[in-house]
């Protein structure tokens, strides 16, 4: 008996029709092939393009400004408060992606990522306790803030209440609340914590690399600013096909309840600014993250369906081209071949 191309093909179709995000077959082999989610695999692939690792950036530049007398008090603070929230915010991702998350996506494609996002998030960690390193640094001091600085202890508590339930044993997305709480978990994750609340972050740390100071800090940060943002479109993508295929979740009151915790967290993050900037550096103040936070809280309710609450300007123009990854032509410009795999390079 012979088999046709014709049957080959149905079959493979069938086997993809049959994969799901969340609900699907119980999974003991990444059964990659065939894609389903082929935006899943382009993630994936993204991430291994971007590859680096911190103890390339050299940091003897950092060290000699930090021992000189260049940054003001107020300038060093925000570097500590941004160093000490993104020291345990990284791990705290990379904890809720494999402890909570990864069992509960059935598709092997977005399985492939998350594994891939999980070494991004060890590689992100492994930044700061160089940087701490290189500089010096009391490490207890830096790792310890989400103890003893109650803006970044808030932020900690709004993420891991959203990982509790997920580690409860007994947990299942079978049902339907159960379903919801994994949504709520991916939205609080990806939307919240790497949408929000490390964009400010981002505009305070480059703000340096900008006029030239700390520039190895700076351009680390810009290699986890290009993570993140595929991490985050991920997150988006993974967000509004789960939405897709189990419409019935996406409730008006789960609306109301997402936008809640949006408005909660855009608050955080504004009391979070102001505790980094109680004076005010060169360029950045309290006010204008109060418009940015809101700008940035936009365009993620946007990218989930949800609508605008906040209608504020973009106070920083100058991060546009920086978190837009088609415009990054310039970012791996010193190391273009160590960075990409051979796959991508375009060979003359």
């Amino acid at each position: 008996m012979s088999i046709s191309f014709d049957d080959i093909q149905s079959n493979q179709d069938s086997l993809a029709s049959r994969k799901r995000l969340i609900n699907g077959s119980a999974v003991d082999v990444n059964q990659l092939m065939p894609l389903k989610y082929r935006w899943a695999w382009e993630h994936y692939l993204n991430g291994c393009a971007n590859h680096w690792m911190p103890t390339e950036v050299p940091m003897t530049r950092d060290i000699e400004i930090w021992r000189s007398s260049r940054l003001s008090q107020a300038e060093r603070l925000v570097i500590m408060r941004n160093l000490g929230f993104f020291a345990t915010a990284e791990s705290l991702v990379g904890n809720n992606l494999v402890l909570a998350i990864f069992k509960h996506i059935t598709n092997a494609e977005c399985r492939q990522y998350l594994l891939r996002q999980a070494f991004e998030e060890a590689v992100h960690t492994h930044t700061f306790l160089y940087i701490v390193e290189s500089l010096g640094l009391d490490e207890r001091e830096v790792f310890t803030m989400y103890h003893s600085i109650p803006a970044i202890a808030r932020k900690d508590e709004f993420e891991m209440k959203l990982t509790e339930a997920l580690l409860d044993p007994d947990f299942s997305t079978e049902s339907f609340e159960g379903a919801q709480k994994l949504l709520a978990n991916l939205i609080g994750y990806y939307i919240i914590m790497e949408g929000i609340f490390f964009y400010s972050g981002f505009v305070m740390m480059l703000s340096f690399h900008r006029r030239n100071l700390m520039t190895g800090i700076g351009e680390q940060f810009q290699y986890i600013l290009r993570d993140e943002s595929i991490h985050l479109n991920f997150g988006i993508d993974l967000i509004n096909g789960i939405k897709a295929e189990n419409p019935e979740l996406w409730t008006p009151e789960f609306e109301q309840y997402i936008i809640g915790l949006i408005k909660e967290a855009v608050e955080l993050e504004i009391a979070y600014a102001e505790d980094c900037l109680p004076q005010g550096i060169l360029g950045l103040n309290a006010a204008a993250f109060r418009d940015y936070v809101g700008h940035i809280a936009d365009r993620r309710l946007e990218r989930i369906g949800l609508p605008v609450l906040y209608r504020t300007p973009h106070p920083f123009p100058w991060m546009s081209e920086t978190m837009d990854l088609s415009k990054e032509k310039n970012f791996f410009e010193t190391r273009v071949t160590e960075y990409q795999s051979a796959a991508t390079l375009q060979w003359e």
